[in-house]
């Protein structure tokens, strides 16, 4: 998996101060947690409802699989711009939930869709979508997700 630990083939790179470009491949910087759970907790104390917060990842996590679908079909069908705002969407509700691994993910991949290179972002869409549902699994596993 790109983020969960260092491959053991290249060193961790951390992002230059320069914008990244396709050609220097994912700005990965270590391991980020797959979940951070002091953003939900903030989300509940800046709405002041923490049934709100707990509500946004529990459509988060139901809206995984139809984010996910979008992504690959507009890499899929070659549409650049679909492809962008679907990464652009998946990257901020990622992070608003705080599945921070998954928002990186998405920032990558958004570069990658940002120079033209749908081929590098379609190569990485199986690990996405195992970051997906692993963000989504650790949602479920640490709140109580169920309606009501």
């Amino acid at each position: 998996m790109l983020f969960s630990s260092p491959p053991e083939n290249r060193p961790p790179r951390t992002a230059s101060p320069e914008a990244p470009s396709a050609a220097d491949g994912p700005v990965w910087s270590g391991p980020a947690p797959l979940v951070d759970p002091a953003v939900l907790q903030a989300l509940a104390t800046e709405l002041d409802n923490p049934s709100a917060a707990k509500g946004f990842a529990r459509d988060y996590a139901r809206m995984w699989e139809q984010r996910y679908s979008w992504l690959a079909s507009a890499l899929g069908s070659g549409d650049q711009a679909e492809a962008l705002e679907a990464a652009l969407s998946l990257k901020t509700s990622s992070a608003m939930v705080g599945g921070v691994r998954l928002a990186e993910f998405a920032g990558e991949l958004e570069v990658f869709i940002r120079s033209g290179d749908l081929a590098r972002a379609t190569s990485l869409l199986a690990e996405l979508a195992r970051s997906g549902s692993d963000t989504v699994g650790e949602l479920r596993k640490n709140y109580d997700l169920r309606d009501g």
